[in-house]
């Protein structure tokens, strides 16, 4: 086993014993743990599902949208845990995979709001002149059904990958300022382990971020998915 996926396993298990064990006896006047756990949740449920789909849709597609927010959370928080220093999506498989669940998720609440119609709305969209849909159609098929997916891999997969590879260049030149070089150059070591350290607290905000917009785009698919028009 790698240590990439001895990671993203770790991540999986902190996932389902943090959401366990923060939800089993849930108090009225809650603890700090339990407070911290609801305030993720109320998040995803309030800022996401409810602003975006409404409660009938929102509700319904809570447990999806939850699970992607905290996967890719606890994923992308791994790369600046010590001795696990790597991100889970950090290798393609994993965001690939997430990016294919809010695909299909997509397409499954299209079609069950407009089975007939969800792909002739989708590709022919109306009030466009027929000789239009020569050029229309192409590009609605490119973006709805082939960009989209690619778009949600490559955004999540970039950014951690290139946030890790910072970390690393810095404090692999702090180790050798420090350790192989030494004397004066040591100055330039505290420079770098400066800046380590205050791009190590800059990925952590760039982990929720990333969690929080992989969700919302899920969620804003979804709304299209199940608009009026479809």
């Amino acid at each position: 086993m790698h240590r990439i996926h001895l990671v993203q396993f770790l991540s999986v298990i902190a996932v389902v014993l943090i959401l366990w064990l923060g939800t089993r006896r849930m108090k009225v006047v809650p603890g700090r743990f339990q407070s911290l756990v609801e305030m993720g949740l109320g998040l995803v449920r309030g800022n996401i599902a409810h602003d975006l789909l409404g409660r009938k849709d929102g509700d319904r597609f809570l447990p999806i949208l939850t699970t992607i927010f905290f996967m890719v959370l606890f994923m992308n928080i791994t790369g600046i845990i010590p001795f696990l220093n790597i991100a889970g999506t950090s290798i393609i498989a994993v965001p690939l995979v997430l990016a294919l669940v809010s695909y299909v998720t997509f397409i499954y609440a299209g079609i069950k709001k407009s089975p007939k119609n969800f792909f002739k709305n989708a590709l022919f969209p109306a009030g466009v002149p027929w000789p239009v849909y020569i050029i229309v159609t192409p590009i609605e098929l490119l973006s709805t059904f082939i960009i989209r997916p690619v778009t949600l891999t490559l955004r999540l997969l970039m950014n951690m990958v290139v946030g890790h590879m910072i970390l690393v260049l810095c404090f692999a030149a702090t180790q050798f300022f420090f350790f192989t070089v030494g004397g004066g150059w040591a100055a330039l070591g505290v420079g770098t382990l400066a800046f380590g350290g205050a791009f190590t607290i800059f990925e952590i905000l760039v982990a929720v971020l990333q969690a929080y917009v992989f969700t919302v785009l899920t969620a804003v698919y979804i709304q299209l998915a199940v608009a009026e028009e479809h």
